[in-house]
């Protein structure tokens, strides 16, 4: 396991209180939350996490160190230059110039302002800077900010996951940014919004067109092997952290029913069109109209049954943490089917190639048994470590054994294993280990958002992980 220094940690301490540093950027108060409908977080009702249990440890020594990765060598090696503008040039408009960077930001926000940030390759201050500077270029390059067709991003089969990282990174870092980077990012995350819930059906995410299910009620499977369960997954999140950021929005209604209506899809499965049952409203017999999950839990894609992307409904359980920040609880449908899923990865047992079966967790081991292959590579125990970790603390492996705790353990020690061979922080090797271009980027967005949940489940103050 990495050796961590000594943190005044565990208590959100605010961007201010953090780092005492908001007068060096000439920040102004929150004026500016009225205009562009963001209230801003209420740092002292959110109470204090001791950290001090082993899966809190395990998870601050993976956010401390992927964090620091980033927002030290990562970050001096890819951003050499500002613009004419006063912006750091982010080298493109695609997911490489745009999800990476907003990614490093969330990671980043939330080791500083929980006090876990890991000083030992940069200072806090300097890691501020840096950190401000991604956060305000990217929502300056947002098309709802920038009429330049070169440089602006938005509008894209991605770009609402990448304008709730953004966002959020942020929220966090609110009392850094002016008046003008603030207007940004509600921008941003209400155009990105609103693009989710103007023009749409029920077969479809948004103005863009994108597929809401794989397989529609009447059995025509519209996606072949590719599942739109991540997708919905990912829109989700931008809608509710645009209603949780500016519930006073003129179109708060409708991001909150919008994001009600993609978790459900997200985890549609067969059985459920026939089901009476309501959720947040919604009878799903009567609304679905297709399914992204089959009924015994597991899901396709990549034109293969796909553990990596069954356990891309951590994206739904991060909504905990999401309307917690605002003191709200989160939609009940963030936790539909979780449990089944998460049965199909623990109980549900497949062939192995030389005879016998294994389920995907494979007994007693940190080793994931891929039944149809893995196209991404070699080692992702975070990947399900954090998954175990959410599922712990939702309580949705009601009736699995062994229990989600157990595997968070296993995956999450094979996790710091990883980050053990090297002394900058950062978890991956040989390209061969994880193929994605942002794999330090994932591992350090899924560790700052399984944090934050932790925060909240495991706070002095009780258990502020809510659903209704």
């Amino acid at each position: 396991m990495p050796a961590l220094p000594s943190f005044s940690r565990r208590r959100f301490l605010g961007t201010a209180g953090a780092l005492g540093a908001a007068a060096a950027f000439g920040v102004p108060t929150a004026a500016g939350a009225a205009q562009n409908h963001v209230v801003p977080i209420d740092w002292g009702s959110l109470g204090s996490y001791p950290g001090t249990d082993a899966a809190g440890e395990r998870v601050t020594a993976i956010l401390a160190g992927s964090s620091r990765y980033l927002i030290g060598p990562w970050y001096a090696g890819m951003y050499t230059r500002y613009l004419p503008d006063g912006y750091i040039d982010l080298r493109g408009t695609d997911e490489r110039a745009i999800r990476l960077p907003a990614m490093a930001a969330v990671a980043a926000t939330t080791a500083l302002t929980t006090g876990t940030y890991d000083p030992r390759t940069l200072s806090a201050a300097n890691a501020t800077i840096r950190t401000r500077n991604l956060i305000r270029t990217l929502g300056a390059r947002h098309r709802a900010n920038n009429a330049d067709t070169a440089t602006r991003w938005g509008n894209g089969w991605q770009t609402a996951l990448w304008a709730y990282y953004t966002a959020l990174a942020g929220w966090l870092f609110w009392e850094k940014l002016d008046t003008t980077e603030r207007d940004h990012l509600a921008a941003m995350l209400a155009w990105e919004a609103d693009r989710l819930t103007t023009g749409n059906g029920v077969h479809l995410i948004g103005t863009g067109g994108d597929q809401l299910y794989m397989t529609r009620r009447d059995g025509t499977v519209v996606t072949p092997g590719d599942s739109k369960a991540e997708e919905d997954n990912w829109s989700a999140a931008a809608l509710s952290l645009a209603a949780v950021m500016m519930p006073n929005h003129p179109n708060a209604a409708r991001w909150t029913r919008r994001n009600i209506e993609l978790l459900l899809a997200a985890a549609a499965c067969p059985q459920d069109l026939t089901s009476d049952e309501t959720i947040n409203g919604i009878r799903l017999s009567t609304w679905l109209q297709g399914t992204n999950i089959a009924d015994d839990g597991t899901l396709q894609n990549h034109a293969r049954l796909h553990p990596l992307y069954m356990v891309a409904f951590d994206q739904s359980l991060y909504q905990g943490f999401v309307f917690a920040l605002a003191n709200r609880p989160a939609p009940r449908a963030a936790l539909h089917n979780i449990n089944r899923t998460y049965a199909a990865l623990v109980d549900k047992p497949f062939p192995l190639p030389g005879g016998g079966t294994t389920p995907i967790y494979r007994e007693n081991s940190a080793e994931i048994h891929y039944p149809e292959g893995n196209d991404w590579g070699t080692h992702f125990p975070f990947y399900f470590g954090n998954f175990d970790l959410l599922v712990t603390l939702t309580a949705q492996d009601t009736g699995i054994d062994p229990p989600a705790a157990q595997w968070e353990r296993l995956h999450n020690e094979a996790q710091l294993t990883l980050m053990s061979r090297f002394p900058d922080g950062r978890t991956y090797g040989a390209t061969t280990e994880n193929t994605y271009y942002g794999r330090e980027h994932r591992i350090a967005a899924m560790a700052s958002q399984a944090y934050l949940t932790l925060f909240f489940a495991r706070n002095t103050t009780g258990n502020h992980l809510h659903w209704t």
